[in-house]
């Protein structure tokens, strides 16, 4: 007995037609728009490629692309079909390639959702790669001579003017490294000779921060210099006062916009699945109820269209079956040649 079975007429088969014509092409539109966000996430990573020490991975981004290349594709072919199902004889040219399309719907929604798992689960990566790769960003800002590292002071103060941030934890990373190249440091000053010789490792280190942390909104004119000293500044407490930078690091804010979108687009496949879950089913119907027609020559006969041939139990048993027997089948083939050597 066929699973869910359905009776159609033929206003019952247009309806279904021309629903299913609009769901494809509704999931066309949505392939192209999985395609441009895949083509946008690969292009800001290569945006913050140095922030992240070129270790960004691009898996996530380049399967973005085929699936929504393949989304388009496939719900265009479906498109077509369901156009001319109405015409028996294009019909009857699409008839033989429905079952492998059908197939192929499958391997594809299993990509698809392997594409939405790895959206959600690559997110610690990407929080992995920023917090070394910031870390690093910080500790090479002042190595504006040193080739490869030139535009890292000028990458890293647009990232901290554009995402808000300071810092990679927070503007406190700035106090524990040299962020001020030595040839802008006059060694004959005795301040700065006295601060040099006092470090271990002879850096030049003060409670200081870029101009990129100071947050534009604050009414009072940016403090960026000697943050923890009180007397340096009038009517100030930086434990009590509200810094006029910001104090949200940039990991945070990094990790929070590539989360979101990645959190985004795995929600939107995972509604492309279900689209494309829906157009399945409902060429199935079509077909079948085309192929149950008792007089095809009579397009107002009523059909009966189905999911599955047979019940769900009776179609896992058979593919079992089948499976068993290609499986036997290898191992004969396997002995036969064995034999033969």
């Amino acid at each position: 007995m066929p699973f869910m079975p359905v009776k159609f007429n033929l206003q019952k088969r247009v309806k279904l037609a021309q629903g299913l014509w609009m769901i494809y092409w509704l999931s066309v539109v949505v392939g192209i728009l999985i395609f441009s966000l895949g083509l946008f996430f690969k292009v800001e990573l290569r945006k913050r490629s140095e922030m992240m020490d070129n270790n960004e991975s691009h898996l996530v981004p380049n399967l973005l692309i085929l699936v929504g290349l393949l989304a388009g594709g496939v719900s265009a072919f479906g498109g077509k079909v369901c156009h001319d199902s109405l015409d028996p004889v294009k019909f009857a040219k699409w008839k033989p390639m429905l079952k492998p399309y059908l197939l192929l719907c499958c391997g594809f929604n299993v990509l698809m959702l392997l594409t939405a798992l790895l959206c959600f689960l690559m997110q610690f990566s990407v929080y992995l790669t920023l917090a070394e790769g910031l870390k690093n960003s910080i500790r090479f800002y002042k190595d504006t001579d040193t080739p490869g590292r030139c535009f890292m002071k000028r990458t890293l103060d647009l990232t901290q003017i554009q995402f808000r941030c300071c810092g990679n934890n927070n503007f406190r990373d700035w106090f524990e490294v040299q962020w001020i190249s030595n040839r802008y440091l006059d060694m004959g000053n005795e301040l700065v000779k006295d601060r040099v010789l006092s470090n271990v490792e002879g850096k030049y280190l003060m409670d200081s921060v870029p101009f990129s942390c100071c947050n534009p909104g604050s009414p009072r004119p940016c403090i960026q210099h000697h943050l923890t000293n009180n007397s340096a500044h009038y009517d100030y407490d930086h434990r009590i006062e509200e810094l006029n930078i910001w104090s949200r690091g940039c990991r945070e804010a990094l990790f929070a916009y590539f989360s979101s979108m990645m959190n985004s687009i795995g929600v939107l496949i995972l509604f492309t699945i279900m689209l494309e879950c829906l157009d399945m089913a409902g060429l199935k119907y079509l077909a079948t109820a085309l192929e149950s027609m008792e007089d095809p020559e009579n397009p107002e006969c009523e059909s009966e269209g189905f999911l599955l041939e047979k019940g769900v139990k009776e179609t896992f048993a058979d593919l079992f079956v089948k499976m068993k027997m290609l499986r036997g089948g290898n191992e004969v083939e396997g002995g036969e040649a064995a034999e033969a050597t």
